[in-house]
């Protein structure tokens, strides 16, 4: 948490400024190792200030590169930091970096310091710069944040690639049928009505659906937001409920395959380097079960850590679950017979991000014409609800 400060100096001088600390102690204690005593500390609402705590994905893949590089050519930890700290232009993060120097400085180490920022570093982060740090690997530990990073960064625009052409379309559908249904039809339905013709049921529906629009059109506004305030306090409040919606998510059509292999993916990939850098099999699993967001698939991974826990093999264990397909098991079984499970587990993530590419680019294939033979017949219901009965009485008078 970002703290401004007051304090006063040695010398009695009034010093202000702003500084990362977990709680107000805290900033005492760490102004009091910069010869400075505490008056007043404030927290920074960041929400206001930069419109977001989360520091970019990116922003952290280029710090676990130029650390890993300075680390490489025998740059001590401090300076490295002090470097990236002056070099960095987003203010939230430097901010972080400051408080890093301080924490170690006051006697932390890396991991620990990164311990005291959970909004920045997450739990996989620290452990894995923790076990770096007792294996004298922490370059090699940066090195695979960083790929890691970027993987994770290319998984989320091939997510955003899948959702953002029926984000477009459906926006594009809705305000046409609301500009036709609210301006359009109305304008058309006294002139139908006047021609004394019995209307079909289609147009009866539509005209309908239109007096609806028109005088309620603001509950068709806010009843979508009171839906989704509404939801999120029941998935909150009730975990059968949010259990149920993750079950849903990963058994929707198209999207509940891919979805699971992004999650999957992910898991295999931290698992891997988890276990790469010396962490126990157990306390991987435990560790990666934060990381999937899906009740479902946390579920399994309890289980397969109670399993081993109890004996079985790490293949067994996954079989039992039935969270890995059979292929996938046969390469869990060969990388643990052989000692190389971390390799087995990348492999893993790299089956399913391939997967995953494949998977977006068949579901955007199908989605695509989908959406449009979707708009199309909307539309076109409405026109011919609309311009039937008006051909029908043309016809009449034809004959």
């Amino acid at each position: 948490m970002l703290f401004d400060y007051k304090a006063v100096s040695i010398e009695g001088r009034m010093v202000f400024g702003r500084i990362d600390a977990i709680n107000i102690v805290d900033l005492e204690m760490r102004l009091k190792r910069m010869d400075l005593d505490l008056v007043s500390g404030n927290p920074v609402n960041h929400q206001k200030l930069f419109g977001s705590r989360k520091i970019p994905r990116r922003e952290l893949s280029n710090f676990c590169c130029h650390l890993d590089q300075l680390a490489r050519s025998g740059v001590p930890i401090l300076e490295g930091l002090a470097d990236l700290r002056d070099s960095i232009e987003n203010p939230r993060f430097r901010e972080v970096i400051a408080g890093l120097i301080e924490g170690i400085e006051g006697g932390q180490t890396l991991s620990q310091a990164m311990a005291d920022h959970p909004t920045v570093f997450s739990q996989v982060f620290v452990s894995l710069i923790r076990a770096g740090e007792a294996t004298g690997q922490l370059p090699e530990v940066l090195s695979s944040l960083n790929e890691s990073l970027k993987w994770e960064d290319e998984l989320a625009s091939h997510t955003k690639k899948l959702l953002m052409y029926p984000a477009f379309v459906g926006t594009i559908v809705l305000s046409a049928t609301f500009f036709l249904m609210i301006y359009m039809v109305p304008q058309l339905k006294q002139f139908v009505k006047n021609m004394g013709q019995a209307l079909p049921p289609q147009t009866q529906l539509l005209f309908f659906i239109s007096d609806l629009l028109v005088g309620y059109w603001w509950l068709f506004l806010i009843l979508p937001v009171l839906l989704v305030i509404g939801a999120q306090l029941i998935l909150r409040s009730n975990p059968l409920a949010r259990l149920r919606l993750d079950a849903m998510k990963l058994g929707a059509p198209v999207v509940g395959p891919i979805l699971k292999k992004i999650i999957l993916s992910r898991f295999a990939n931290t698992f891997a380097m988890l276990y790469a850098a010396g962490i126990p099999i157990l306390e991987s699993i435990r560790t990666t079960q934060d990381i999937v967001g899906n009740l479902m698939v946390r579920k399994a991974l309890v289980r397969v850590e109670q399993s081993i826990r109890e004996g079985q093999n790490v293949a067994g264990a996954f079989r039992d679950a039935c969270l890995f397909p059979p292929l996938v098991v046969r390469m869990l079984r060969v990388g643990e017979n052989t000692g190389g499970l971390d390799k087995a587990l990348l492999n893993v993530s790299y089956f399913y991000n391939r997967d995953v590419k494949e998977s977006v680019e068949k579901a955007q294939t199908l989605i695509e014409p989908m959406l449009t033979v979707f708009m199309g017949m909307l539309l076109g219901w409405i026109m011919l609800s609309v311009i039937g009965p008006i051909y029908d009485v043309i016809s009449k008078i034809k004959t």
